[in-house]
Order: C-alpha cells, then sequence, then structure tokens
C-alpha cells in the first residue's frame, strides 16, 4: 500500500516498514537550489539580504517558506528540515567593551554572563517560517513533518570552551547549563507549533572527538539528555547531530543522550551506516549517510548511484532509515552527481523518473 509522506517517515522513526525509505535533503544550497526552482532560492541563507530589501521583511518570509515547500514538491521529499529566518529587527550594535581578558576561562566566564542575561525562549519573528510553512502547506494540500534544530551543545572550533573543561569545570558546566537552558525555551516553542522532530547537540568531532570521551559524558551527554527528554514530553523525537568519527562515545551519543535518531553520519570520518544499523538499528533512526564533500562532489555520477543504492540497501528492514546526504548540498556538488542520487531512488523503488 502506498503511503503518505508523514505515514511514510513516522513508519521510519517508530521502525517499522514503510513502502519505501523516505527521502529528504537536510540543506541544499545555491547554485543547485536556485537552478531547480528557476530563481534565488530563499532558503539559502546567502540569499536572504537581497530578499529582505526587495520584499520586506515579512514578504521574504514568506517567499523562503513557498520555496522550500516548491523545492520539496519538485524532487518528491518527504519531510523538510527548517531553520530560522531570524528576527525582524536586527540585532542593535553591541556597546564598546573593555578588551576581552587574556584567560580563556574569564572570556567563558563572560559568555555565561551574557547568555544569562539573554532571553531563554526565542522571540515570535524567529519563529515566523515555521508559522508561514504550516499556513502554506494547509493550502497546497501538503502535510510534511519537519525537523527543526535545538542545537546548543557542540564544541567545534571554541578553543576557550574546550580549555575551560580542563581548567575550570565549574565554569563549563555553567556553559552548558545555560545552553539547555537556550534548547528547553526553542523546544518550548516548537511545541507550540506543533514539529515533529527536533534537533539535538551539536558538532563536537571531526576525524576523532575534539573532547575526550570522558568529558563528553561528564559536560555534554547529561545536558543533551535533559534537551531530549523535554523533546519526548512535548511528543517529538529527538535527532541528535554531529560530524564526524562518533566511534569512541557512540554509545553515550546515542544511548546515554536517550534520543530517537542520528543526524549528520560522517562517512568519511568512518561511520558506516551498515555497521550503525546492526548494532543500534532496534532503537535509533539513521538519516544519511550520502556523503556529499566526498562522493557526491567528486565522483562519477555511475559512483555516485552505486553510492546510492549502497547506502539504502544498508539503511534497509524494520525502517529505521531516512536518505539524505550528511550535511549541506553545496556548490562542490555537480548537478549531474545530485540528479544520480534522485534517479538511482526513484529507480531502486520503480518510481517514474523525475521531470524537471
Amino acid at each position: 500500500m502506498t503511503m503518505t509522506s508523514r505515514e511514510r517517515v513516522e513508519a521510519a522513526l517508530r521502525h517499522r516498514q514503510p513502502d519505501r525509505t523516505p527521502y529528504f535533503e537536510y540543506v541544499l544550497l545555491a547554485p543547485l537550489a536556485d537552478e531547480f526552482l528557476g530563481r534565488p532560492y530563499g532558503g539559502d541563507p546567502a540569499h536572504w539580504p537581497s530578499l529582505l530589501a526587495e520584499l520586506g521583511w515579512e514578504r521574504a518570509v514568506r517567499r523562503a517558506a513557498a520555496d522550500r515547500l516548491d523545492l520539496a514538491a519538485l524532487l518528491g521529499h518527504d519531510m523538510l528540515y527548517v531553520y530560522s529566518t531570524g528576527s525582524r529587527h536586527p540585532a542593535p550594535p553591541a556597546p564598546a567593551e573593555e578588551p576581552l581578558p587574556d584567560d580563556p576561562v574569564e572570556r567563558v566566564v563572560r559568555r555565561n554572563e551574557l547568555a544569562a542575561a539573554s532571553p531563554a525562549k526565542p522571540d515570535d519573528d524567529s519563529l515566523y517560517i515555521y508559522v508561514c510553512i504550516k499556513e502554506e502547506m494547509a493550502r497546497r494540500g501538503m502535510d510534511l513533518p519537519i525537523l527543526a534544530p535545538a542545537y546548543a551543545h557542540g564544541v567545534w572550533t571554541d578553543v576557550d570552551l574546550m580549555q575551560t573543561m580542563l581548567l575550570a569545570p565549574e565554569v563549563a558546566h555553567q556553559h552548558f547549563a545555560l545552553a539547555t537552558r537556550r534548547a528547553l525555551g526553542l523546544v518550548e516553542s516548537y511545541e507550540a507549533l506543533g514539529i515533529e522532530m527536533i534537533g539535538v547537540g551539536g558538532d563536537f568531532a571531526g576525524t576523532r572527538p575534539l573532547i575526550s570521551p570522558r568529558a563528553y559524558r561528564e559536560f555534554i551527554m547529561p545536558e543533551v539528555r535533559t534537551v531530549s527528554r523535554r523533546v519526548h514530553q512535548a511528543g517529538a523525537f529527538a535527532v541528535n547531530a554531529s560530524d564526524g568519527d562518533l566511534w569512541p562515545v557512540i554509545d553515550d551519543f546515542l544511548l546515554g543522550c536517550e534520543v530517537d535518531g542520528y543526524l549528520e553520519i560522517d562517512l568519511h570520518a568512518g561511520m558506516d551506516l551498515r555497521r550503525l544499523k546492526q548494532a543500534y538499528g532496534h532503537r535509533i533512526t539513521f538519516f544519511g549517510n550520502l556523503d556529499p564533500g566526498n562522493i557526491l562532489s567528486f565522483a562519477t555520477p555511475e559512483e555516485v548511484k552505486r553510492h546510492t543504492i549502497a547506502c539504502l540497501e544498508a539503511g534497509m528492514d524494520n525502517g529505521g532509515h531516512i536518505l539524505c546526504a550528511s550535511n549541506a548540498i553545496t556548490a562542490s556538488v555537480p548537478k549531474a552527481n545530485y540528479l544520480a542520487v534522485i534517479a538511482a531512488y526513484r529507480d531502486m523503488f520503480g518510481l517514474p523518473p523525475l521531470r524537471l
């Protein structure tokens, strides 16, 4: 029996076999998105200043919502990843401050003070894109589940924070507790909007984790778990996200954080979907793991097709897999290669060829 997109995604998340693997794109940017739509894609942050200048804030947000749905309908996506377009009014320039301290711990203390003084919840303007997408889907008769970000616990490139975790653990704990406060404010807002999936966590690894497994378990895992539990109270699914080699902490990242899904699965760093599926497929839904930075960017279309089929085969059985690239589709991905992904997917499930 043919499922709707919502039924297909929910089956994958609940580890029931869907009629076919759900498919969407995590982040699809210019120039491909522009070419597919025949206009500058309103969901690309690079186009946002010109859209604002041309249309004004409210019309620009509505254009971004319509463009996301046009692209999803054109490419046959089963769900959407949507992030905020920002507030109507730009933040005022920061007042002149004394030079930052030389001590990394003192710099994190200063950041913590600013974070503690900031609102815990986002303003209505930053959530307006979700309102517009819901309204536009209702108008069009579309029903695609939404994944929205509440990423707050990454350490990527944050050298001050990583040093503080060693030099002043209590200051680092405060940083992550404040991050949890912000994430919980987002979750509360998303609950009111009926968002179905919420991204948690944040980048903390490259070719290896940037912090020790002990530090991950001490500082990050308990905070992400707190957010995951709140996501579950909201009736939504928690999806942990980080690039990189996560094998040294994979139990903590998936089971310790009590999440339902894993996004940004980094094949180039060694995160193999088949191995993940064998170990955690009964509990975790995997989003990915097409490799955009290497295979989709530099392989031939035939190699991309084989890669796509291998990814689909690795993720099959009892749901638990949603096909997408593990990170953004940027200018490095040739159009022929991206079309090869779509062709391989549609061939595998007996769908007619995509006609642009």
